[in-house]
């Protein structure tokens, strides 16, 4: 899984300027962005747990690289910032639950 862990590190380093602010200016955008990105996750096979841990790299990397572009993405940012590294995997989870709803 490490190699899954670093392909997500490249994908975000190097994910194209355009790209991202399109995603991140909605905050439905992002939801449904995640949410496709979450299924195709499952349909790898990567578990619950997982796609937790794969969010909490990319929603880490958001928090500290990125000014947020709406008032939901701020309110995760906040959250994030001052949650234990257990309150950012339950948060993780929350996000997963959140985006699996509204596919």
């Amino acid at each position: 899984m490490e190699n899954v862990d670093k392909q997500v590190e490249d994908k975000l380093k190097h994910f194209d300027d355009e790209k991202k602010e399109e995603i991140l200016a909605n905050f439905d955008h992002f939801k449904n962005y995640l949410g496709s990105k979450v299924e195709l996750g499952e349909k790898m096979g990567l578990s619950e747990e997982r796609l937790a841990q794969i969010t909490e790299k990319v929603a880490g990397y958001l928090a500290k690289n990125e000014d947020p572009k709406n008032r939901e993405e701020y309110l995760l940012q906040e959250l994030w910032k001052v949650g234990s590294k257990e309150e950012q995997h339950m948060l993780a989870h929350m996000l997963l639950r959140m985006v699996k709803k509204d596919s």
